[in-house]
């Protein structure tokens, strides 16, 4: 499933919420959000403590580098993820 279809779903799903339970839903949202912030930053400081070559790396650069990385991964999958059937 596409990025934007499940923002879209996401969206929908918010819109039913009664209005007296947004604010839990958004606490929920922002603290989850934060939670996966602080994995991110955590797993980076863990993957540069275990790739000696990549320690001296500033952290611009160190972040272009997984970035690239990331789209390198997005290419090479992308032909499995288009074949793939969308059920809900």
């Amino acid at each position: 499933m596409s990025l934007l279809v499940i923002k879209h779903k996401l969206i929908n799903e918010i819109n039913l919420i009664p209005d007296e339970k947004l604010l839990e839903v958004y606490n929920f949202i922002h603290y989850f959000r934060l939670g996966t912030q602080k994995e991110e930053t955590k797993n980076k400081k863990d993957l540069l403590s275990y790739s000696g070559s990549w320690k001296d790396m500033n952290a611009e650069v160190f972040d272009d580098y997984m970035l690239d990385i990331e789209k390198r991964r997005r290419k090479a999958f992308s032909d499995r993820r288009n074949n793939e059937t969308i059920t809900d």
